[in-house]
């Protein structure tokens, strides 16, 4: 092989090496273009699901303030005292002898009724659950970042 013909193959070698290595760069920074757009995209995502956590969250706090609101505009109503219903009359219990004690079962928790009352709350108390609320909510905010 003559030399002029060496040296001009290698010259085509390097001219192909240098154009891949173009090609390369270009590459490397269409990719880079697209993983930035792609990272945008993705902490867009990120904020609008944590925008739509947030008004979940306030339209709750507004759904409660508007009950409590409500609440405080009634005219609070004293509860009526607990009256036995006329349908079942109690017989009166005679006297309790050893004998007696013997021959009658003790009454069973099953016959006995019991009614829970629920107390409204105190302004104090619904404070306190605001800021128990307001707490957790933070305590979410921290772990979403």
């Amino acid at each position: 092989m003559s030399t002029s013909k060496e040296l001009e193959e290698l010259k085509n070698k390097r001219a192909e090496l240098e154009e891949e290595s173009r090609s390369l760069d270009e590459k490397e920074k269409t990719m880079e273009e697209r993983l930035k757009i792609l990272e945008e995209k993705l902490a867009i995502q990120e904020l609008e699901d944590h925008n739509q956590t947030m008004l979940k969250t306030v339209k709750e706090l507004e759904s409660k303030m508007g009950e409590l609101e409500k609440r405080l505009k009634k005219p609070f109503a004293e509860p009526e005292p607990f009256t036995p219903s006329e349908e079942q009359p109690r017989p009166e219990k005679p006297e309790v002898t050893e004998e007696t004690l013997q021959e009658e079962p003790i009454e069973s928790e099953a016959d006995v009724e019991v009614t829970a009352i629920e107390e409204p709350m105190m302004p104090q108390e619904v404070e306190q659950s605001e800021e128990d609320q307001k707490k957790q909510h933070e305590k979410k905010k921290r772990r979403l970042f």
